[in-house]
């Protein structure tokens, strides 16, 4: 994948800023140039004029998976944790490795009431697919970390030591990154370190890698990331554990610029904005004299439904294409009055990301749980309406309202646009703005409302939706429905903006790719959805 690398910005301390890693970890530069496989297909894509390169997945080469597995040296694989992502992954590899010598083994706390969930699906300590977790990491070749950032942060000291030399370490974040720069800490030196980042919550790269099997496969997609190659192999590795995800197609990014595109998009229109984004447009429209269940229709029946759906499929563009003259006029001073309140929250977010503040606040914020532990957000008038909605719900005759679409896209393409300043790949833009919000997240709240959606991601993205939601509802109600209520004209200059951004070519490719199936919550599956 051709990808400028990041500038460090002035405001950060330097213990913040990315660098070259000594002890084998690759450059931003030469790591995020290319994809050097021996065992898989790699593809160019135009991305709106840069060349990045990807790798397709499918059911046909999950063969091709176990033999990468074994060539590289992986004969066990420890998935630790049981939260989002441990219970989907885990299962997806033991799936997709059912016919190989390779164990997929679970590592837990001692004690932990996760021991009876991972039973109920199938791993046991007569298997030996289910142990304790320092035991099972000093038996993987390839350790896959999938507990709490913020464990992560508190354990790492630990984990690191229990390592086998030669072991490979995975995250599918790169949250410990951020935190072990910001303390002046590295990984291990005798360990290759790399990522694979699905790109959309636990249950839902579960769900769809059930329901693809039949049709050649599904998945969600996968950044991956090397960070230390001290083997020679660990692309390899990291692309075989991707792929037997069942991820459509993966692409190459830095552990760093995941990180930061990953806490921040949470923050933004993937769960925080959109939250803040729904109570605003369901008080404006009670407001203006509609019943309540016609104002959660016309606002997030209205995201859920034909908006988010023809974005999935046909783009952000499509949207604004297919509207009548007057529905573009309603859009475009949506989308006028709310832009530049969303880019300006935005913008604060990526900096506190980047500069480590987000890190630290969940870290904080995870030392408080026991007294404070989180509490449910879908208490409100509008989710209380949501639920008769949903029940009488015709699925054909949800609205596409001009005025939710102009609000919706004018913070989706804010959040584009920062991501494009700061330099990260049009996979990674898209993926972390546009896919993952419409393929993996929105569903859930269409099915059983926001907390549904936020609460089945991880403890960092829920900590940051419940955060930075409030922000969002307060400059999108001060600041954008002030401007719409104006007799003014759309800013011209945004409309073209948005029109001509690059990024709509790049989302076209991306489209071509998605996964061969949408994802249904009615289907039967092992995966058990967090409801609080």
């Amino acid at each position: 994948m051709v990808m400028v690398t990041q500038t460090v910005t002035s405001f950060m301390p330097s213990r913040f800023a990315s660098k070259v890693v000594r002890n084998g970890a690759l450059s931003l530069s030469m790591s995020a140039a290319d994809i050097d496989t021996k065992f898989f297909q790699k593809d160019a894509v135009d991305m709106s004029g840069t060349t990045e390169y990807v790798v397709k997945g499918g059911t046909h080469l999950y063969p091709t998976c176990g033999e990468a597995f074994e060539k590289v040296g992986i004969k066990k694989i420890g998935v630790i944790g049981w939260g989002s992502q441990a219970p989907a992954q885990a299962q997806n590899l033991a799936d997709t490795l059912a016919d190989t010598d390779i164990k997929v083994t679970i590592g837990l706390r001692e004690g932990s009431k996760s021991f009876a969930d991972a039973e109920a699906v199938g791993f046991s300590k007569e298997k030996g697919t289910l142990g304790e977790m320092y035991d099972v990491i000093k038996q993987s070749d390839l350790v896959i970390l999938l507990i709490s950032d913020a464990a992560q942060a508190t354990l790492y000291k630990k984990i690191f030591a229990a390592l086998k030399p030669g072991a490979t370490l995975g995250l599918s974040h790169g949250f410990l990154l951020g935190y072990l720069e910001s303390i002046g800490e590295t990984f291990p030196e005798s360990n290759d370190v790399i990522a694979v980042c699905p790109k959309g919550m636990g249950p839902s790269v579960r769900r769809l890698y059930e329901q693809g099997k039949s049709k050649k496969g599904a998945g969600i997609n996968a950044s991956m990331a090397v960070h230390q190659d001290k083997s020679g192999k660990a692309t390899d590795t990291a692309l075989a554990w991707a792929i037997a995800l069942g991820s459509p197609f993966v692409f190459r990014t830095t552990m760093s610029d995941e990180y930061k595109s990953d806490i921040y998009g949470e923050r933004g229109i993937l769960l925080g904005a959109v939250h803040g984004l729904v109570e605003v447009l369901f008080r404006r429209f009670i407001a203006q004299g509609m019943t309540p269940e016609e104002a959660f229709i016309q606002s997030s029946e209205s995201i859920t439904g034909p908006l988010t759906k023809t974005i999935s499929t046909q783009g952000i563009l499509k949207v604004y294409n297919d509207m009548s003259d007057s529905d573009k006029v309603a859009f475009e001073k949506a989308y006028s009055a709310s832009y530049k309140p969303s880019r300006d929250i935005l913008e604060e977010i990526y900096d506190e990301v980047a500069c480590g503040n987000e890190i630290r606040s969940v870290i904080m914020a995870g030392a408080r749980h026991s007294e404070f532990p989180m509490g449910k957000i879908d208490g409100t008038t509008t989710w209380q309406v949501g639920e008769k909605v949903r029940a009488a719900r015709v699925e054909e005759k949800i609205p596409l309202n001009p005025t939710t679409a102009g609000m919706y896209v004018a913070v989706m393409m804010a959040q584009i646009d920062v991501l494009l300043k700061h330099k990260h790949s049009y996979s990674e833009i898209i993926n972390e703005s546009v896919i993952e919000a419409v393929d993996s997240l929105c569903p859930y709240m269409h099915y059983k409302g926001i907390s549904f959606m936020i609460d089945n991601c991880s403890t960092t993205a829920r900590l940051g939706a419940r955060k930075w939601a409030s922000r969002f509802d307060y400059i999108l109600e001060q600041q954008a429905l002030p401007a719409m209520d104006k007799d003014a004209a759309p800013d011209a200059s945004l409309i073209e903006a948005f029109k001509s951004n690059s990024v709509h070519g790049a989302i076209t490719e991306c489209c071509k790719m998605r996964p061969s199936v949408d994802i249904s919550l009615f289907a039967e599956s092992t995966m058990l959805e967090r409801t609080m």
